[in-house]
């Protein structure tokens, strides 16, 4: 048979899970497996599987094992045919022309905050996508529930971008931050960090309930600094995508609940956007399709820059 890459196979499992929004617990299964057979020479794997002493590996169960031998014997493994079969499929349809024209992804995240995957695997995941490039735009200090990152974790994440970079010939991993937008409408991290970055996507994460006037000041501020690239996610809102059924979505947003979107006035904040060459980001997370098409279409009209991003906090949402 063929040889098989089993590091490959177990990455794709993973992947396909999280495509289909199954569990986090299942999906890191198979990420640990991949991370521990990657650290081994190819002969120890092959013994490891013609030995049945796989699961003696820390990081490798009974499911991931069973992958790995079927991958090691040169056969495609029964798991990735039934999930591949199962949700490998197209998970929408319409829009072929303008996937084709997409070159990349301006808003992606790692475990450096609060995704689920290494710098490394999501690059390594957009670029057999096909993208061109991907920003890495990890959340600021202020948001200490996402493990935003200091100027210190920053700075030390310009260096390992720099290093990944380094793996690729057609493909560019760009620096970037998704920066909160504070209250008085000031951007949560340093000019000079900020300054060095490839993208940055300024967003509003708390104090969401503002009045419209407060949070159309704030957000125009924001618009308004010169190191906004992109305006994230702009209304703020969670929705219930029917087409994953409220239960098996509801988990997976904050609170298991919607949220309504924030009030501000958007003939302000587009004009703004448009006036300075600043993005609205066009947010495709099936928990925030933001913004709604009412906004969006207003957006088109006032004659904004677009940039259509994933949002993506794991290697599956990309």
């Amino acid at each position: 048979s063929p040889a098989r890459d089993p590091v490959a196979d177990l990455r794709r499992v993973a992947f396909l899970l999280e495509r289909s929004l199954e569990s986090t617990y299942r999906v890191k299964a198979f990420r640990t497996a991949a991370a521990a057979l990657g650290a081994l020479p190819p002969d120890d794997v092959a013994l490891l599987a013609s030995t049945g002493a796989l699961r003696s590996i820390k990081g490798i169960g009974e499911r991931t094992a069973s992958v790995i031998e079927q991958s090691v014997a040169g056969h495609e493994p029964d798991y990735l045919i039934e999930l591949a079969e199962r949700t490998g499929g197209r998970l929408a349809h319409g829009g072929d022309d303008l996937r084709a024209a997409l070159r990349g992804d301006l808003h992606s995240h790692s475990d450096w905050s609060d995704g689920g995957s290494p710098i490394a695997e999501m690059a390594t995941t957009a670029a057999d996508l096909g993208h061109a490039y991907t920003a890495l735009t990890d959340h600021s200090p202020r948001l200490t529930v996402a493990n935003g990152l200091t100027p210190q974790r920053l700075r030390r994440q310009l260096d390992v971008v720099a290093e990944v970079n380094e793996q690729f010939d057609d493909f560019r991993l760009l620096t970037g931050i998704e920066v909160d937008i504070l209250t008085d409408g000031t951007l949560d991290q340093n000019d000079e960090l900020l300054g060095r970055l490839d993208v940055v996507v300024a967003s509003v994460h708390s104090e969401l309930r503002m009045p419209s006037e407060a949070m159309t000041r704030r957000m125009i501020a924001a618009i308004r600094n010169p190191h906004t690239d992109v305006l994230g996610h702009c209304t703020g809102r969670y929705v219930i995508d029917r087409q994953y059924g409220s239960s098996s979505l509801a988990g997976r947003t904050r609170g298991g609940k919607a949220r309504p979107p924030s009030s501000f006035d958007a003939a302000a904040v587009f004009a703004a956007c448009a006036q300075a060459g600043v993005a609205v980001e066009i947010n495709s997370r099936p928990e925030r399709l933001d913004p709604p098409l009412a906004l969006l279409r207003r957006a088109v009209a006032d004659g904004c820059l677009f940039s259509i991003d994933t949002d993506a906090h794991a290697p599956g949402q990309l």
